[in-house]
């Protein structure tokens, strides 16, 4: 029995049934460098998926390493009942990257955590609990979280704090207004907004939380503009607008810093985490003032913005700004990107490739048709790893690939990835074939 095999059966022992596994024979990575990942086997990986879009700069980072370290020796923890001189600084930089005039910035552990904050904040402020979502979403697994996620998959319950409606959002594949152009497919989706806000709300709405591009929904992504749009109703019924960038933030989509600035519009708040901690523990909630101060009985974070992970947090911003990492995203997304437009015209099981920078999704179907093919996607990932890659999945079928590689990936290193992607496309597109 291999070690990868008896770390399973333990797993399997001690830990939930529902914590989702990746492969039929799962991997425990133990190193890392660059963009390369080892395993507890001695396999080496090109990883194309970040911890999930969470290993932002890349592992094993010396300027951030030192930083940890050297704060680990000195003190882990005080909580924010004292001041913290980095949770001050990150703050300052964040709320003057943020783009939101007069900002504040309150921290957490998670971007579940950050985006129920938000919750807190918004029902407070605008004195509601009526949210509106978009369809195909995902924002955390607390309870609050859980109840504004509008994909099956990952709604564990249909109770919920929240009074929640779901309006349209960018995914266009299978929306009635989906084979409309950009401009009238936003008027549509607008329009359809506005009916909700007539016929399918009971009084004054709190806020509208979306994702400029969709993570776990497969990074279904909206033409520019959309959220503007959106945010032009909202405006004229005072309903705060909150941009969950927990993965699109930090330059990932290339042309923007954040997600929602392809939209040509400011939100209320942002939600972020995972790329900015590299891997460790943070994620926060930037808002404008008087929204972020509209709270009255007392609060603390324990853990939230403590001084190890503010201390790596810094340093992991300041090495992405030193290093320009944004057009590094925007460069090498695109080189990777025109290749793997390429695969929806040789094979039959890719029906779309869509996304920004190095967030790229392909959808995947039945050929000849649009059906979700679940299967391919599992099928495709066993065989890129095979080959020594790792990429991941989403979609509200399980049925679309990510590929989201640290934002300092290389073109050899996208050329690399990409050939081993083609393969396991081309493996599994003729396995369909024979079978079928």
């Amino acid at each position: 029995m291999g070690l990868h095999e008896q770390l399973h059966k333990r797993h399997d022992r001690v830990l939930p049934s529902w914590l989702a596994l990746y492969y039929e024979e799962p991997v425990a990575l133990v190193e890392g460098e660059g963009r390369r990942v080892r395993d507890a086997e001695g396999n080496e990986y090109l990883d194309f998926f970040g911890g999930i879009l969470t290993t932002m700069t890349g592992h094993n980072v010396p300027d951030v390493v030192e930083a940890i370290r050297e704060q680990a020796g000195r003190i882990l923890h005080t909580s924010t009942l004292y001041l913290i001189e980095q949770q001050i600084e990150l703050a300052e930089k964040l709320a003057e990257l943020s783009g939101i005039p007069n900002a504040k910035v309150f921290f957490t552990n998670s971007g579940t955590e950050a985006n129920d904050a938000a919750m807190l904040l918004a029902t407070t402020y605008r004195q509601s609990n009526e949210v509106l979502a978009i369809r195909n979403s995902y924002h955390g697994r607390s309870f609050a979280a859980v109840s504004l996620t509008g994909n099956r998959s990952w709604s564990p319950t249909s109770l919920s704090p929240l009074s929640v409606t779901y309006v349209h959002g960018g995914y266009r594949l299978r929306s009635p207004f989906g084979h409309l152009p950009d401009d009238e497919f936003t008027a549509a989706c607008v329009e359809d907004l506005r009916d909700l806000l007539n016929v399918a709300v009971s009084g004054e709405v709190a806020c509208m939380i979306a994702e400029p591009i969709q993570g776990v929904g497969g990074f279904a992504t909206p033409p520019d503009g959309f959220f503007g749009a959106m945010k032009e109703v909202l405006d004229e019924h005072g309903i705060l607008f909150i941009s969950d960038e927990v993965q699109t933030g930090w330059g990932r989509t290339g042309e923007h810093f954040w997600g929602y600035q392809a939209h040509g519009m400011v939100p209320d708040m942002i939600t972020f985490a995972k790329g900015i901690g590299n891997g460790l523990a943070i994620g926060g909630v930037i808002a404008r003032a008087e929204i972020m101060d509209c709270l009255t009985a007392n609060s603390i974070s324990t853990f939230g913005g403590n001084p190890l992970a503010t201390t790596g947090a810094l340093a992991n911003l300041d090495y992405l700004l030193d290093h320009d990492l944004q057009t590094n995203a925007l460069k090498v997304g695109r080189h990777l990107r025109s290749r793997i437009d390429h695969l929806a015209d040789r094979y039959e099981i890719v029906a779309e490739v869509r996304g920004k920078g190095l967030m790229i999704g392909v959808e995947l179907v039945r050929a000849g048709g649009t059906e979700p093919n679940p299967e391919a996607a599992t099928r495709i990932m066993e065989e890129a790893r095979a080959r020594g890659v790792l990429i991941g999945k989403g979609g509200l079928h399980g049925n679309v690939l990510r590929v989201a590689p640290p934002l300092t990936l290389t073109e050899e290193e996208a050329d690399e990835g990409f050939e081993a992607l083609n393969a396991a496309v081309a493996t599994t597109a003729a396995l369909g074939r024979r079978r079928g």
